[in-house]
């Protein structure tokens, strides 16, 4: 397969993204005119042939989720019935994610609709970054490469923290084994703080396991949305006498007034990828920090495209 049969084309949720991964591929975006009718229906026109082409369409769950959904499930089946070779879905947060499991009666399991949705426009192949449940990959009938923050998130503290003096920190049960995995490849100690929550997005209280006494705390999340439970672990870790606390995440959805609560809260940072868009939130938010992660995903498309392994770069950030 020649190395110019890769098409890379994108929606709208996050063109910043699309053209840093285009850079680095050295490819430029295949033209695509995603618009809307007066009636708000999504209607999508490739520009160029796709036919027999390798196709790869970036588009991320950022704001105005659904809409941006129907816009992939669209450009997926425009390029399907266009005669393409291959459909690769790059969805670097993977929307409805944290709807994987049935834990409550008639509660759906909205991350296996999903699936189903992106197989049925026509999907051949799934990249995505750091999946809220790995086993959402388990979901699809067609492979899945989750591919991890990790290394760039590594890269960062190296670079950024002196972490000879730190701590790693999960805000919750949940993150406990992404949390103990970071603090081994870094050699370092690993506290736990243990939420009781009453109903979804609201906690109660928070208990401390582990000690960080003058330590400087690393929170480590895959996702902060409405950064409650980061701003109350912060408080939490401030009263265990931490020197400071930095925050690790890998999508910054930060909505609703996230803002305003990392501003007012103890935290000293909070450092997201890329992964959704920021947009101005980084000029009202003097906290904010991003980690580019487009290389990884750039070189994950180039690796897939030339038939490579992709797991090296489950422990290397190019």
């Amino acid at each position: 397969m020649a190395a110019n049969s890769i098409k890379l084309l994108a929606g709208n949720s996050h063109p910043e993204l699309a053209n840093l991964v285009s850079e680095k591929l050295g490819i430029p975006l295949c033209k695509v005119k995603v618009s809307r009718y007066a009636n708000m229906e999504t209607a999508v026109t490739i520009g160029e042939s796709v036919r027999d082409e390798d196709v790869f369409i970036l588009q991320t769950g950022s704001d105005s989720v659904n809409d941006h959904l129907m816009e992939l499930l669209i450009m997926i089946n425009a390029c399907k019935t266009a005669s393409a070779r291959r459909i690769t879905c790059v969805i670097p947060s993977f929307p409805y994610a944290r709807q994987d499991k049935k834990d409550k009666s008639r509660a759906p399991i909205t991350a296996k609709l999903m699936a189903n949705m992106l197989q049925t426009a026509g999907c051949n192949h799934v990249i995505t970054m750091d999946l809220h449940a790995s086993q959402i990959q388990g979901f699809f009938d067609v492979p899945v490469d989750n591919l991890y923050a990790e290394p760039s998130v590594i890269r960062y503290i190296k670079e950024n923290i002196d972490y000879s003096n730190a701590v790693i920190v999960s805000p919750d049960a949940g993150g406990a084994k992404r949390a103990a995995a970071l603090a081994d490849r870094l050699d370092l100690n690993f506290a736990l703080i243990h939420k009781e929550r009453p109903r979804p997005n609201e906690i109660s209280r928070m208990v401390l396991v582990g000690d960080v006494r003058n330590k400087i705390c690393i929170l480590v999340d895959d996702m902060a949305d409405t950064c409650g439970t980061l701003a109350k672990a912060a408080e939490t870790l401030t009263q265990h006498n931490a020197e400071s606390v930095i925050a690790l995440v890998t999508h910054g959805i930060l909505s609703g007034n996230a803002i305003e609560r990392i501003n007012s809260s103890k935290l000293t940072k909070v450092v997201c990828t890329n992964t959704v868009p920021l947009g101005d939130k980084m000029k009202v938010c003097p906290k904010l920090a991003i980690i580019d992660i487009s290389a990884t995903l750039a070189e994950a498309i180039r690796r897939l495209h030339n038939g490579e392994s992709v797991s090296y770069l489950f422990t290397h950030a190019p």
